[in-house]
């Protein structure tokens, strides 16, 4: 599963802005919100490219960072946040 910087900051009760801040200060993000070191990170995050045609302009491309599953828990200990408290699972009482 993977997240975009949207839900992941969602995901630790903060807003994209200041996870995206918070990344850059710690040189995680380039000036781009791409990861700044895409290959040493790619088990964490990684760089989802977008196309999309436009009547006037033509092609058009984009990227963005994607958080990987195990980028949450990396995330976390890299910024210093917290992790949100796993739901006590009540399926299996009588």
């Amino acid at each position: 599963m993977e997240r975009s910087l949207e839900k992941a900051a969602k995901y630790f009760g903060l807003t994209r802005p200041k996870l995206i801040a918070l990344m850059r200060e710690k040189g995680l993000l380039n000036r781009r919100n791409l990861p700044a070191f895409p290959v040493r990170d790619r088990e964490y995050l990684r760089i989802k490219d977008g196309t999309w045609y436009h009547e006037t302009a033509g092609m058009q491309y984009s990227q963005s960072t994607k958080v990987r599953q195990a980028g949450i828990r990396w995330l976390a200990e890299q910024l210093g946040l917290e992790l949100p408290a796993i739901p006590a699972d009540n399926r299996d009482v009588a």
